[in-house]
This record gives C-alpha cells, sequence and structure tokens, in this order.
C-alpha cells in the first residue's frame, strides 16, 4: 500500500508533466485567437477572441478541398488497412500453413525501410504506370506502409487470445470465417481501435508522399496545403495557428471518440508472446 507521501509526489510528477505538455497546445491556441499579422509568438493570452482567424485562414488557405482529399484519402487507406491487416494476422497469428513464418517477417521487414530511401524509386515507378497527380499515388503506398504495422499489432493480439476459444469454437461447427468475425474479431474490438487511431494519425500527417507524388493543387491534402499556405504567411503567426488548429482537429476528434478502446488496446495488444 502506497503512502501518502508517494501519491502525493506522484500526482505532482503527473501535473508537472502535464504543464510541459499543455503549455505548447496553449500557445497555439493563444496565436490562433489573437490580432492578425503580429510577430509575437509568446504564450500570452489574446486580448479577445478572434474567431475570425479561422474563417480567414480556411478562405485563403482554400483548406476545404484539401480537407476533402485528405478524409478520402485517409478513409479509404484506415479501411483498406484495417480489412487486410485482420485477414493476414488471423492467419499468420491463428491458421498454421507452410511457409507462415518467412511471410510474417517479410512484413515485419516493411517496419524497418525508411521512407526517404523508398519515395524516389516509388514515384518513378508509379509515373510509369501514369498514377503521379491522382489519389492513388496517395492511397496505394499508404496502404502498404501501414499494413506492415497493421499485421504485425493484430497477430500479436491473435496470437493472445486463449487457445481454448478458438478450439470450443471450431469444436461447435463454426468455420474459420465465423470464428474471425464472429468471436476474435468482437473480442479485439480494442486492438483494431488501436490500430485504426494509429493508422489515421500516420495517413493523415503524412507530408512527404504527398509532396512528391502531388504536383497539382487538385489533389493537396491538408499538410501539404498548410506548407505553402505557411509560405505565403509566413509573418502572420495567428492565421499559421488558427490553420495548424483547423488541420489538427480531426486528429483530436477521431482520438477522443476512440480514447477508451485506443487505451485499452495499447493495454492489450502489448502482451508479448
Amino acid at each position: 500500500m502506497t503512502s501518502r507521501f508517494e501519491r502525493v509526489a506522484g500526482y505532482g510528477v503527473l501535473i508537472l508533466f502535464a504543464i510541459i505538455s499543455l503549455t505548447p497546445v496553449v500557445g497555439i491556441l493563444s496565436s490562433a485567437f489573437g490580432s492578425q499579422s503580429s510577430l509575437d509568438t509568446g504564450f500570452s493570452l489574446p486580448d479577445g477572441l478572434n474567431r475570425g482567424n479561422f474563417a480567414d485562414a480556411w478562405t485563403r488557405g482554400h483548406f476545404g478541398s484539401y480537407l476533402a482529399n485528405s478524409v478520402l484519402v485517409t478513409v479509404v487507406v484506415v479501411a483498406v488497412t484495417s480489412l487486410l491487416a485482420v485477414l493476414a494476422a488471423y492467419a499468420f497469428g491463428v491458421m498454421r500453413f507452410p511457409g507462415s513464418t518467412l511471410l510474417f517477417y517479410l512484413f515485419v521487414l516493411g517496419l524497418t525501410l525508411p521512407q526517404e530511401a523508398l519515395v524516389v524509386p516509388l514515384y518513378f515507378d508509379l509515373r510509369h504506370w501514369g498514377l503521379t497527380d491522382t489519389y492513388w499515388a496517395l492511397i496505394l503506398p499508404q496502404t502498404a506502409q501501414s499494413l506492415a504495422f497493421g499485421v504485425f499489432w493484430m497477430r500479436t493480439y491473435f496470437r493472445g487470445n486463449p487457445r481454448a476459444v478458438i478450439d470450443a469454437a471450431r469444436i461447435d461447427g463454426a468455420s474459420s470465417w465465423a470464428t474471425l468475425w464472429r468471436i476474435l474479431v468482437p473480442m479485439g474490438r480494442p486492438a483494431i481501435s488501436t490500430m485504426v487511431v494509429i493508422v489515421f494519425m500516420w495517413t493523415w500527417n503524412e507530408f512527404l508522399l504527398a509532396l512528391v507524388m502531388v504536383s497539382d493543387e487538385a489533389h493537396r491534402t491538408v499538410p501539404l496545403g498548410l506548407a505553402f499556405f505557411q509560405g505565403q504567411h509566413s509573418s502572420d503567426t495567428a492565421l499559421l495557428a488558427a490553420a495548424s488548429v483547423l488541420i489538427a482537429l480531426p486528429v483530436v476528434i477521431v482520438y477522443v471518440l476512440l480514447q477508451r478502446r485506443f487505451i485499452e488496446g495499447m493495454l492489450s495488444g502489448s502482451v508479448k508472446e
């Protein structure tokens, strides 16, 4: 049983780190609601809540079309990655077939390959097939990159499940397909939610791939649009901060909605074999 001093010290450390973590957030929000054309980058509170900064940044930066592009790419990447990761991880984690270990390590190898080493040859391959400056140039590579993590994460979950549950389902006559979708997937919602949140954040914040694969404004995503917006309004910290808040808001909303399952998935998915 912990003593009162240990509890107070523990809460003190947590409060300290919370203050350190929230200080940049407060600074960004303070700048976003401040007056435009201000060079002050400090964390002082604004004189008034200038909510017009968000509307101004949205209009000037054309973030409406960029947001639509990011939503399209992110939703497709998350959906395809989640489906393929669950199917592949079930095969690697539950089923037994020749070469399963070798194929799994080929998937894991994708986690060790830096994107910077692949983006140039990937660009020439996609240009050869006429896919640059299209949504496919953003969807296909990001799906392949996220799939390596998804398979690794979900395989860990499937291997951590009690084998008795799977054996009982098979004794009752359930097929492999029914065992996956009616038993393991409902039980694994926290792990799947964690994977969805992580892949969503990776895809939403992807910058390098969009910078290389997309040259026309019609297919820009929000991180790329923010970079161009920053170049045009580098001296207006209020507009830049407002644009940053607009771009980060969808990630915050997704995390808040899936926060409980995300934490449960992090705890359950951390079980080692």
